[in-house]
């Protein structure tokens, strides 16, 4: 009898995955607020904090509806993205997001209509500002 066709099927099984993986949980996400500071001109940082984040991604998004909502506030139609840092500790997820905002779309990669993001947070359920 081969020894390897018996250990085999025992190798894979005890490699193979367990558990749920994450799509299959339920996102029940608790925002905890957001701090926004006025660096410069038009420049502003956010701090927003989330418990039940999927991945950064969540924490990353709430961080823009902060912000489109945040340059719609101060009369402003866009903003564009230059910096997240995302960290996680104890459950609590943390981002810590710089923007632009300006009237007009700003040149440069990932410029956002704030009135657009806005609506996709709302429709979403991702509180703003």
């Amino acid at each position: 009898m081969n020894r390897f066709a018996l250990i085999t099927p025992l190798l894979i099984a005890a490699c193979a995955e367990t558990g749920t993986e994450t799509e299959d949980l339920p996102f029940l996400p608790e925002y905890m607020g957001v701090e926004t500071a006025l660096l410069e001109g038009d420049l502003v940082q956010f701090d927003v904090k989330m418990k039940g984040a999927r991945d950064g991604k969540d924490v990353d998004a709430y961080a823009q509806c902060a912000a489109a909502q945040y340059a719609l506030i101060r009369g402003y139609g866009f903003a564009r993205h230059l910096r997240t840092q995302v960290k996680e500790k104890g459950g609590v997820w943390s981002a810590d997001a710089v923007y632009t905002i300006s009237p007009s779309l700003p040149a440069g990669l990932e410029p956002l209509d704030a009135e657009v993001v806005v609506q996709n947070c709302s429709a979403n359920g991702i509180p703003t500002v």
